[in-house]
């Protein structure tokens, strides 16, 4: 045995593709090309006559035989080839079925490497750009009988002009954040707003190739992961979607062309388009080509008109207001860009001076004989700025017009865009100025990470439901909350009555995301929605586990629930040995109780509300019963 042991290392360790860069066997990765009948792979184990006796059946033919994969793969993941504490820990304790350990069984088969991916909320630190834990494991289709049933929801805040206040009631013409892992939030409001959504945008985690990638589970199979992950997603949302309802998605170049062609396959009889967005201007440094760009994926139901609500008039030109909004749009930000308009029979004339700091005019337009004066001063009396520089607006003069309004004479920009081109570039779109600066100026102690500028999503959203003034949007990768932040601007310009939905998993749910559209609707006097969570049971022990510091908060996390949460029924604990478990490093005591919770329990069923080992509260059943509507 130790022969063929030390014979197969050796063998394998030829094969680049399954050695890793620190030099040790990849066992999922020899498992994989073995189940795939890879021919280098068993040419290699072919030429080694103990081996081949081992794993062959060798016909008449001498260079011929039959290799005997299931064979192969059992022993390589059997605990005796290259064992690690954790892997002789795990086989012990292990998943079985039949009186035979799962992971020495070679029937079992993945053609694609995950069944799903679930997201764990738990962050370190809030300043790493989505610094996310993801948890992929394999889930046979007889394990998930539970997992996507819907969930119990708590915690119901109403957030409104004034403040935050209890809930008592909840209808469809609320706007919702949900707190709680995306994949069941998205099972959780399938039934409820099946066929509804006009609009999904969504901005999910990017997969680069760097030490900036957060989505790390198995380096080898990532992209794979990655792309499952997303899978389990996007089949549950198109449910959601209006018949001609939209889909976008922003992705920058790492996964874009796969995003692209996984997109086309879920979205059978749609189109699916690639918008370039330059929202770096300043580009990515450190690398031999830098960044400027990012994209924005649309998929639109084909021989649909689902695209095109813009603000047109007859010669296809598109109108803006001169004067910035929002947080980063203030005189006191910008010294140049503050100075007056001069408007002559609806003409623009010229322009007048920079006023000086201490002169704040009244209103927006101020008259001087035949002339008037026009300010960015907004219908609330604040005063703004011009998009451009008093240096540089004589340049674009022939793009501007004045127009009159009920708040008197305003100044807007135009250009002849036609149909939307695909590649979009404005000042506008910098992630910087109107996504980092401007959630800062909202949450002062926010330390989310280059966010996506408003306008950037608003333009996006406003292809889709700008004329559409009671659409529903839909964003599962809330971040930040910029969707909610760009629908809300929407309907405070056109008086609509669009409603959003965001799905947040990660912490800062609580203290960036609900606190930003919290205080814009603040600002705007107008709006409001309600918070909820998914109801944890499970959940909540991942992330204790995820949190412990050593060994002595794993070894109290497991005396506290060994009898109360559900573990997986294949897991046998019989054998657990607390002095072996305790000489495990500290991450792999957290994978051992980690793989031995059971994740269709991760949060709480709608159908288990009225069971008391649930502890919901009698407000809780009854607003979940108003959002199911349900008796």
């Amino acid at each position: 045995m130790q022969t063929i042991i030390q014979d197969l290392e050796k063998i394998i360790k030829k094969d680049s593709r399954l050695v890793s860069d620190e030099g040790e066997i990849l066992k999922n990765k020899v498992s994989e090309l073995a189940f795939a009948y890879d021919e280098t792979l068993i040419k290699l184990l072919f030429d080694n006559t103990p081996v081949r006796k081992q794993f062959f059946v060798e016909l008449k033919d001498k260079q011929k035989a039959i290799f005997k994969a299931d064979d192969f793969v059992a022993f390589v993941n059997r605990k005796e080839f290259l064992p690690d504490s954790f892997t002789k820990f795990k086989n012990r304790i292990g998943l079985h079925s039949g009186g035979e350990y799962l992971k020495d069984n070679g029937k079992v088969v993945l053609a694609f490497p995950y069944k799903d991916c679930v997201l764990e909320g738990g962050q370190d630190k809030e300043d790493q750009k989505r610094d996310e834990v993801f948890y992929n494991e394999v889930l046979a289709p007889d394990e998930i009988d539970r997992l996507f049933e819907p969930k119990v929801l708590n915690n119901f805040i109403k957030i409104d002009k004034d403040g935050e206040k209890d809930v008592n009631q909840i209808t469809a013409q609320d706007n919702l954040m949900i707190k709680g892992n995306n994949l069941l939030a998205l099972h959780s409001i399938k039934n409820k707003y099946r066929g509804k959504i006009k609009l999904i945008y969504i901005d999910p985690p990017y997969n680069p190739d760097s030490k900036s990638n957060t989505f790390a589970y198995n380096n080898k199979f990532n992209e794979s992961t990655w792309l499952t992950f997303m899978k389990n997603r996007l089949e549950i949302a198109k449910t959601l979607l209006t018949e001609d309802g939209c889909m976008i998605v922003a992705i920058d170049e790492n996964e874009q062309a796969e995003l692209k062609v996984l997109l086309k396959e879920i979205f059978r009889g749609y189109e699916v388009h690639s918008i370039t967005i330059v929202h770096n201007p300043r580009g990515v440094q450190g690398t031999n080509f830098s960044y400027t760009h990012e994209y924005a994926l649309f998929v639109i139901p084909e021989g649909k008109k689902s695209i095109g609500n813009r603000k047109i008039d007859e010669d296809g030109i598109v109108w803006r207001n001169l004067r910035d909004n929002g947080g980063e749009s203030l005189r006191t930000d910008a010294k140049n860009c503050f100075y007056p308009m001069i408007v002559e029979n609806d003409i623009i004339v010229g322009f007048g001076d920079i006023a000086e700091k201490d002169f704040h005019p009244e209103k927006s337009n101020i008259k001087h004989g035949n002339q008037y004066y026009i300010y960015p001063i907004d219908k609330e009396g604040i005063e703004r700025k011009w998009r451009y520089a008093r240096q540089s607006v004589d340049e674009i003069k022939h793009l501007l017009r004045a127009k009159k309004s009920r708040n008197g004479i305003e100044i807007e920009i135009g250009k002849d865009f036609g149909t939307y081109r695909t590649v979009w570039i404005d000042s506008r779109y910098d992630a910087n100025e109107y996504g980092t600066k401007l959630v800062k100026s909202l949450v002062p102690n926010c330390k989310f990470d280059f966010p996506k500028s408003v306008y950037n999503v608003y333009d996006c959203l406003y292809a889709v439901v700008g004329n559409d003034k009671n659409a529903i949007v839909l964003d599962f990768f809330a971040g930040s909350g910029t969707t909610a932040h760009a629908l809300l601007m929407m309907n405070k310009e056109d008086e609509g009555n669009r409603k959003f939905i965001l799905c947040e998993q990660m912490h800062y749910v609580d203290t960036i995301t609900k606190e930003r559209v919290k205080q814009v609707i603040k600002n705007d006097k107008k709006g409001s929605f309600i918070y909820a969570e998914l109801k944890e049971w499970n959940q909540e022990y991942l992330n204790e586990i995820e949190e412990a510091k050593n060994a002595s908060d794993i070894s109290k996390i497991y005396k506290k629930f060994i009898n109360e949460p559900f573990f997986r029924y294949d897991v046998d604990l019989t054998a657990f040995d607390e002095k072996e478990f305790a000489k495990l490093k500290l991450d792999d005591q957290k994978k051992v109780l980690l793989e031995c919770l059971d994740k269709n329990h991760l949060y709480v069923n709608y159908c288990d509300i009225d069971d008391s080992t649930y502890k919901v509260s009698t407000d809780d059943k009854k607003m979940n019963r108003l959002f199911y509507e349900s008796k």
